[in-house]
């Protein structure tokens, strides 16, 4: 055995493979994330540039409706896309989402304005949204069972945490990327031009994702299924028939997982800026900082849940979510530079430890034969109702309510439901996929 393998259980682990499949994991999955990024983080130009013009207030809720409406498909994506992972297997499949990805996200980028087409502008951004939503249905769950697959059974959450890490470098090079072009281009060529060129960038990025996918092999433990004479089975009647109270479970947990990372990637960025006054360029300086943090902490993470095990890992990510919002949202309202940054921070460390955790779950709640349609799912819907609706629920809380604190009550109180939802889950650290 080589310095580069590893025995885990019954299995030969090539560790050298390992990191070829978590890279091509983690670039479409970083195409997914960045389009979002880009969208929530300027979703202030896209407003203007979309909607008509005279309500900013109006066509900002708009704007996160269009948002909204586009995770709308994801559960439809996960289901098909999902069926198709568990008949033909995980590789093929992420190979056609990261090119659909890349297409519907380049396409944003090439969209006229509302000022040249009217009332189309709006409707055509929400057509490539909904692409973009369906595709982006089976990539998360997809890339996840992907690397989980290929892990050795005593380190999967170390290895499945290079996931979430892919997810939160794009926000941050989105991030980085929308602070360069606002310090580097003139406030009128950037809604002339300027906010298409981080949508354009998703083209060639997903074009090395294709690439880096089709050139390796599938999953030992899907190969494993194949390779037995099984019945003939249907993925979607299984996944409903068999495995319901593992789906409400997980995705009861999975709630504060999309509500916190949509809080803390996507709203918050606009919540210093509407609530606390603070410029786009501070507050992206903030969420930036907070991601770069988000990305080293999923590492450790993911080697807490090795060793405490998963049920421990969602207490810890619920308690820390519930105990660290209020102060979070305090901080990111006080419009100061120091304050933002150790806000967003603070909310981080709930959002990620929801994050690494929820990319082992996804695999080991459910068997190899509807592992990818079973999650896919689950996930899809959980941050369907929770995730894509973050910001325009935060807004709408704040706008009804006049307490700028509102968005941090809705969060501790789905976090406390996916504190009962994670619990019921049953035990899986330390044990094989199958």
């Amino acid at each position: 055995m080589t310095s580069h393998e590893q025995i885990t259980g019954a299995r030969l682990v090539d560790i050298a493979t390992l990191k070829k499949v978590i890279a091509a994991s983690a670039i479409g999955n970083f195409v997914e994330w960045f389009d979002f990024a880009v969208y929530g983080f300027l979703a202030v130009t896209i407003a203007s540039l979309f909607f008509p013009a005279g309500n900013a207030a109006l066509a900002l809720l708009q704007t996160f409706a269009v948002f909204a409406v586009s995770f709308a498909l994801r559960p439809l994506g996960g289901i098909f896309f999902g069926t198709l992972g568990d008949k033909i297997g995980r590789k093929r499949v992420l190979a056609i989402t990261v090119l659909m990805m890349a297409g519907a996200t380049a396409m944003i980028g090439l969209l006229p304005t509302y000022a040249a087409i009217g009332i189309y502008a709006p409707v055509l951004l929400a057509l490539a949204r909904c692409a973009q939503g369906f595709s982006a249905g089976g990539e998360y769950a997809g890339a996840c069972a992907y690397v989980i697959e290929h892990a050795p059974v005593e380190q999967k959450p170390r290895y499945g945490s290079f996931i979430p890490v892919s997810t939160f470098i794009a926000f941050a090079l989105a991030a980085a990327l929308v602070y360069g072009l606002n310090f580097f281009v003139s406030e009128a060529d950037m809604s002339q031009w300027g906010w298409r060129i981080p949508f354009l960038v998703a083209a060639p990025l997903g074009l090395i994702g294709l690439y880096m996918r089709l050139h390796l092999d599938e999953s030992p433990a899907f190969k494993a299924l194949k390779s037995q004479p099984v019945a003939e089975h249907s993925p979607l009647k299984d996944t409903f028939k068999n495995h319901w109270q593992s789906i409400t479970c997980l995705m009861a947990f999975i709630s504060a997982t999309a509500l916190s990372f949509y809080m803390f990637t996507t709203y918050l960025s606009t919540y210093m800026q509407v609530v606390g006054g603070a410029s786009r360029s501070t507050a992206l300086l903030a969420v930036f900082s907070a991601l770069i943090f988000a990305a080293c902490l999923c590492p450790f993470v993911g080697r807490y849940s090795d060793y405490v095990g998963r049920r421990k890992t969602i207490m810890t990510a619920c308690v820390c979510l519930i105990g660290s919002v209020y102060p979070a949202f305090a901080m990111a309202a006080s419009g100061q530079l120091v304050y933002l940054i150790l806000g967003a921070s603070l909310l981080a460390i709930g959002a990620v430890i929801c994050g690494v955790v929820t990319a082992v779950l996804l695999s080991e709640q459910f068997p190899t034969q509807v592992r990818y349609t079973a999650s896919a799912f689950t996930y899809n819907m959980a941050y369907t109702v929770f995730g894509g609706t973050a910001p325009l629920v935060a807004t709408w809380l704040i706008a009804e309510t006049g307490n700028q604190m509102a968005p941090a009550y809705y969060l501790i109180v789905i976090a406390l439901l996916a504190l009962i939802g994670g619990l019921a889950l049953p035990e899986t650290s330390k044990k094989p996929l199958n």
